[in-house]
């Protein structure tokens, strides 16, 4: 691997690179709202067709950079061929790094129509912002690699020889099962001495942000049982508590009085320090008035280097089929998100052994384990990261926050396995009203302006030197 350059970029070419990503934004977004246009989601209800389409259409846009050795792969999940992946080459010159650039072109369902203010597929601009489904997450990632190769390319010419790798991925939102497969199948493909992940988000509008660390994640369900079958309320309810009720005092005993999670053998740790006002939060998140926060501590550590425990389903009867009858079983699924320095696995045995020490009444409890994934932190004092920090304040020109985020990119541990070397940086063009993921996904065209050019910053710096 090469050493990273810390050679500083003349104002002139700071300035061209500038110009450059200004006079073909237009042409940008117009190729951005042509992917959003593409429904390829990596789901087995979907079309596979639609993300067939997507990933042709990335590999076309990755050649209009002048990248010309550009593949589109798969690698196979137990006889099912995984979700096509764009990758496209430039190698480097003698002494000069290489520089990977990950996003990913599949995209999430749309869900219920009636939820958008216009057609999901269809991007909309209205005001500063660009609406539909993968506007943000994470089609404008790819659009900001792709900008920014060619707007180095462009200016520096000749005088370019970083290397640049990009990996387009086609199934990150399935929780990219063929992921490890595929950087194995393909590890001196891909090996690079600078990862960019462009999947993340930005502190507001106007600030952006270093991602320095993300939760990892564990998942599961719990199922209690208290009869063989259902049998009627009326005839049999007082002497035996019905599942559901059980299971949700099950529940109750995950969090402390304070909304704190209460599972022994956990990393939580007080020590974010990015001041994240009560406020801005409540606004964030669309925290109802009068709804009291959870936890102690900083907002931020509450965020970030905090585990953080949900219930995301219940299997019981709706309301609108429900019978007086005491119900058999119940089930939950959890959803526990990780501090940084946290083995996934032994988190996952502590919530097992909570679950049993805590099952009322004697019922029947299963515990199925689910996903995992690690947590992630960077270190900010190595010459990537600074030069991605020097990079977002130019193209901002305000000071970036380093930000922790409280979800997880589980495959980012991957990359920090198979490439130990690499130094890995998180970035992302969404700001905190994206909306990623929900109806009216949407894109601040202006932080995306910025985010394009902060890293066309990155490759020419990196570029400068070595």
């Amino acid at each position: 691997m090469n050493m990273l350059p810390t050679t500083a970029l003349p104002d002139t070419t700071v300035a061209a690179l500038r110009s450059t990503v200004d006079s073909a934004f237009s042409r940008t977004v117009e190729e951005l709202k042509s992917l959003v246009a593409i429904p390829g989601v990596a789901w087995a209800a979907f079309d596979p067709a639609e993300l067939d389409r997507s990933a042709e259409a990335v590999a076309s846009l990755v050649r209009s950079t002048g990248i010309g050795d550009v593949q589109i792969l798969r690698v196979d999940n137990n006889g099912t061929p995984g979700g096509p992946a764009v990758v496209g080459r430039r190698p480097a010159a003698a002494g000069k790094p290489t520089i990977l650039l990950y996003a990913h072109h599949d995209v999430q369902p749309p869900g219920e129509r009636d939820l958008w203010e216009s057609e999901p597929f269809i991007a909309e601009e209205r005001g500063d912002r660009l609406y539909g489904r993968g506007a943000a997450d994470d089609k404008a990632g790819i659009m900001a690699h792709i900008a920014a190769v060619r707007a180095v390319v462009n200016v520096l010419g000749e005088d370019l020889g970083l290397g640049i790798t990009l990996f387009i991925e086609g199934e990150e939102e399935a929780g990219s099962p063929t992921f490890r497969s595929f950087l194995e199948e393909h590890r001196e493909l891909l090996r690079s001495d600078v990862i960019v992940v462009a999947d993340s988000s930005n502190w507001k509008v106007g600030v952006p942000a270093l991602t320095t660390s993300l939760r990892g994640l564990v998942d599961g369900t719990i199922e209690v049982r208290v009869l063989e079958h259902a049998v009627h309320s009326g005839m049999f309810g007082g002497p035996v508590l019905d599942a559901p009720t059980l299971l949700a005092r099950l529940i109750s005993t995950l969090h402390d009085d304070d909304g704190s999670v209460a599972i022994e053998g956990l990393v939580s740790t007080d020590d974010a320090d990015v001041d994240y006002p009560e406020a801005d939060y409540r606004a964030d998140a669309s925290v109802l008035d009068g709804v009291q926060l959870a936890g102690t501590g900083s907002l931020a550590s509450r965020l970030w280097t905090k585990p953080a425990l949900s219930i995301i389903g219940i299997d019981a009867p709706g309301v609108a089929v429900s019978s007086n009858t005491l119900l058999p079983t119940a089930r939950a699924k959890f959803s526990l998100r990780l501090a940084p320095g946290q083995d996934p696995q032994e988190a996952m045995a502590a919530v097992e052994r909570h679950v049993r020490a805590h099952v009322p009444f004697g019922a029947a409890v299963t515990f199925t384990p689910g996903e995992s994934g690690n947590p992630f932190s960077t270190d900010t004092t190595k010459p990537a990261a600074q030069i991605a920090l020097w990079a977002l304040q130019t193209a901002w020109g305000t000071q970036a926050v380093e930000a922790g985020i409280g979800g997880s990119i589980p495959f980012i541990a991957d990359l920090t396995e198979v490439y130990p070397e690499a130094q890995i940086l998180v970035t992302g063009v969404e700001d905190p009203d994206s909306r990623a993921h929900s109806a009216n996904e949407s894109l601040h065209l202006g932080e995306f302006n910025r985010a394009v050019l902060a890293e066309a910053l990155i490759l020419a710096r990196l570029n400068a030197g070595g």
